[in-house]
C-alpha cells in the first residue's frame, strides 16, 4: 500500500471513530425522556432519580419544555430547567461533570446540592420547584408551563 493511500484509511478510520464517539457520547448518554401528566402533576419514581441527571421534556402547544432531576450528594432531590436566565437564547442546557451542572453556553458550573430557590438569576439553572410525596416527586404542570420563556 502507498504511504499515501495508507495515510488516507488511517485518516478515514481515526474520523469514523471519532464521528462514532461524539455520537454515542451526546446520544447515547444524554436519553430524554417525555414527561406524562395526570391530574396536572408530573410523577417520577424516586427509584429513578440517581446522582446522575435525568433529563426530561414537558410539551406545552408543541413548544418542549426541558428539565432536569437529580439526586444530589447531600441526599436531597433537586430540579431545574434546562436553562438560565443569561444564557437561554442560546438553547444550549447544561450538561452534568461530576457533582456539578455545567452551562454549555458558558461553562460555569453549579453545585447540584446548591440549586434551589436560593440559587436563581444569571446562569444558574432556572429553580423548578418539586415535592417529594412517598416514593415519587411530584411537579406541578403550572409550573413546568412557567418555564415556557426559556424555550
Amino acid at each position: 500500500m502507498s504511504g499515501i493511500r495508507k495515510g488516507s484509511v488511517v485518516r478515514g478510520t481515526v474520523t469514523a471513530g471519532a464521528v462514532l464517539l461524539g455520537s454515542v457520547t451526546f446520544f447515547g448518554c444524554s436519553k430524554v425522556e417525555t414527561a406524562k401528566i395526570d391530574g396536572g402533576v408530573v410523577t417520577i419514581p424516586v427509584a429513578k432519580v440517581t446522582d446522575q441527571a435525568k433529563f426530561y421534556n414537558y410539551v406545552d402547544n408543541g413548544k418542549e419544555i426541558s428539565y432536569f432531576v437529580a439526586k444530589a450528594p447531600d441526599g436531597s432531590y433537586k430540579a431545574a430547567f434546562n436553562a438560565c436566565d443569561s444564557c437561554y437564547r442560546e438553547k444550549k442546557g447544561y450538561e452534568q461533570q461530576g457533582s456539578v451542572m455545567n452551562c454549555i453556553s458558558c461553562n460555569q458550573k453549579f453545585a447540584i446540592d446548591g440549586l434551589g430557590p436560593n440559587a436563581t438569576g444569571g446562569c444558574n439553572p432556572g429553580y423548578l420547584p418539586i415535592e417529594v410525596k412517598g416514593d415519587a416527586i411530584a411537579i406541578s404542570e403550572s409550573t413546568l408551563k412557567g418555564g415556557a420563556k426559556y424555550f
